[in-house]
């Protein structure tokens, strides 16, 4: 019997909610001057208010505010708000204010209280990538949309499977980029991404709703379960995250950005993806040399941590637990050395469809675009146009010259049709001519 699992078989285990200061593992001056930074910008004054704003327990942030008071910073209103359970209000005092105004001269950061790097290293740990068994069926399913040979799946699943780097290569147009999306919905669970991490006192905003999709809490879970906080609220539970970057990656991008107003840091591309998966597509293209690329990459690959650095100088690490893809149209041995390439753990090879799959997928994009297909026109493409070059075939080819006959058939007026004209006619856009132009 194959008991192989599912991603969902081995459930992400959430970051347990604190219970206590103690449980912060935070410096004590910084959880409060976070508190009264967020009370003065976002004008909370009831403790589930500021609980939700600063996204820690009720009980935790209670033990924050009359720590607070203690230090004369924050005062009772004397008033009970019926609306929020007749729950007591809280203000700052002057001196409170004072030290609101400090506090935000030196960070502006406020909000959700940050996760010590060793208590986020912990949770990496829990949802690894590597975590992850993809059988053939999910990835199957997951390129359903794809006609690829059977012998790529052999190659893709245990490259998914074991979580490493990934180099796929080939001639262009041959869905390289859509195996790469393809592999990222295979993965199916979720993790949690934390809003913010610190280390040293410095504050790094982590959670990107650009890059990270959000789940949605269940609709039909009762105000107070939700309210309960079932898991540490100072992250977000999200799908497996996936960044995408091609022609315009740099190495600048792959550090720590670091805000000069504010005074905080945002968590460069790779600890964005950390769960998840970090596609460089176009390898090659990008300004730095490939070399240059994979070298920045080869201590995360190999040990699974980074290093990064702050503004001061002062590095650092941080979990490296990303699947890394990298898609090039060039020949791996052209931009690497073998150094490089021994790193990179798996070396796919992308290529064109042979004539039975080509035809497949013409059938396949003419059925989607209502174009009826044609036995003269696809025998004159076959027998006269794809011997000019060579018979190579891409993946690309079908919906491009099924496109261009659509553009034809509706600027000329009449009903979608393929004919030897209109092939020739689309052919002769998708190619440009080699000739010497006179200036």
């Amino acid at each position: 019997m194959n008991m192989q699992a599912s991603p969902q078989a081995a459930t992400v285990l959430a970051p347990p909610a604190p219970k206590g200061l103690v449980e912060m593992r935070l410096p004590i001056v910084m959880m409060r001057d976070i508190l009264l930074k967020t009370m003065f910008r976002k004008n909370v004054d009831m403790v589930s208010e500021v609980a939700e704003a600063i996204c820690l327990p009720a009980s935790v942030t209670q033990e924050l505010i009359d720590m607070a008071r203690e230090q004369k910073l924050l005062e009772a209103t004397g008033t009970l708000n019926a609306n929020n359970g007749n729950e007591m209000g809280y203000q700052l005092t002057d001196a409170g204010k004072a030290r609101a105004l400090d506090a935000l001269s030196q960070s502006e950061y406020f909000g959700a209280m940050p996760v010590p790097l060793d208590v986020y290293r912990e949770q990496v740990e829990r949802q690894s990538i590597r975590n992850i068994l993809v059988t053939r069926q999910q990835l199957t399913s997951a390129m359903g949309h794809l006609i690829l040979p059977e012998t790529l799946l052999d190659q893709l699943g245990p490259a998914v499977s074991a979580g490493r780097s990934i180099l796929m290569y080939g001639p262009p147009g041959n869905g390289k980029s859509s195996i790469s999306n393809g592999i990222r919905d295979a993965l199916g669970d979720h993790v949690y991404v934390p809003r913010a991490i610190e280390y040293a006192g410095q504050v790094i905003t982590v959670y990107d709703p650009i890059v990270h999709n959000a789940l949605e809490e269940e609709a039909d879970a009762p105000n107070q379960l939700r309210r309960a906080k079932r898991f540490d609220s100072r992250y977000v539970r999200c799908e497996r995250p996936t960044v995408v970057t091609g022609g315009e990656l740099s190495l600048s991008m792959l550090d720590l950005v670091y805000n000069p107003t504010a005074r905080t840091y945002q968590a460069p591309l790779q600890l964005k993806s950390t769960g998840g998966i970090f596609i460089v597509d176009d390898l090659g293209r990008q300004a730095e040399p490939p070399q240059a690329l994979v070298n920045r990459w080869i201590v995360p690959l190999e040990e699974s941590r980074d290093i990064l650095a702050l503004q001061s100088g002062e590095k650092f690490e941080v979990p490296f637990d990303t699947l890394v893809i990298f898609s090039t149209n060039f020949h791996p041995n052209e931009i690497f050395d073998q150094a490089a390439l021994r790193r990179i753990f798996f070396k796919i090879k992308i290529d064109g469809p042979n004539q039975e799959n080509f035809l497949k997928i013409f059938a396949l994009i003419a059925r989607k675009k209502g174009m009826p297909l044609d036995e003269a026109a696809l025998v004159h493409l076959l027998r006269h146009k794809y011997p000019t070059i060579d018979n190579v075939y891409a993946n690309y080819q079908p919906v491009f010259l099924i496109d261009q006959m659509i553009a034809i058939c509706e600027f000329e007026g009449i009903p979608y049709q393929m004919t030897p004209d209109l092939i020739d006619r689309a052919w002769a856009n998708m190619f440009v001519k080699d000739e010497k132009i006179v200036k």
